[in-house]
């Protein structure tokens, strides 16, 4: 399974994308601010420009496992091998304060959120968890 989150409009303090599921749109999302990191900076570089729970995750491909987040208290897509960040999933909510450089899944629908983030969730976590079930290999590529 190939995810594609394209990153659409870059503001101040929020960054909306569209999330496709092998070539087929299934949601917006909304991240923390775009500061042009990259999956392959040095890592002085990355530490320089990251600022904590206020920066979204550096363009690049991930793998994606499914694993448990004590935080929700149930299991979700995390994104493996993110450099400088940790435990980053895919949930729902609203803005960029619901997240600490999470993929919040919605429908961009007003300003700086998404809304419908539970029905997004619903559409597309069971289509991971599924291909993660089967041994198919799962990647999120981030642009």
């Amino acid at each position: 399974m190939k995810i594609l989150l394209t990153r659409t409009a870059r503001k101040p303090r929020y960054t909306i994308g569209r999330l496709s599921i092998n070539g087929t749109y299934m949601c917006d999302t909304i991240e923390d601010r775009d500061r042009g990191l990259a999956q392959d900076m040095p890592l002085d570089t990355l530490r320089r420009l990251k600022v904590y729970g206020q920066t979204a995750i550096p363009t690049g491909t991930y793998k994606v496992i499914w694993t448990f987040s004590p935080r929700f208290g149930k299991y979700l897509p995390q994104l493996h091998n993110v450099p400088m960040f940790s435990c980053i999933r895919m949930h729902a909510g609203n803005t960029a304060a619901d997240t600490l450089g999470c993929i919040i899944l919605g429908e961009n629908k007003a300003v700086g959120m998404v809304l419908n983030s539970r029905a997004a969730c619903a559409r597309v976590m069971p289509l991971i968890q599924q291909a993660i079930s089967r041994d198919e290999p799962v990647t999120i590529q981030i642009r």
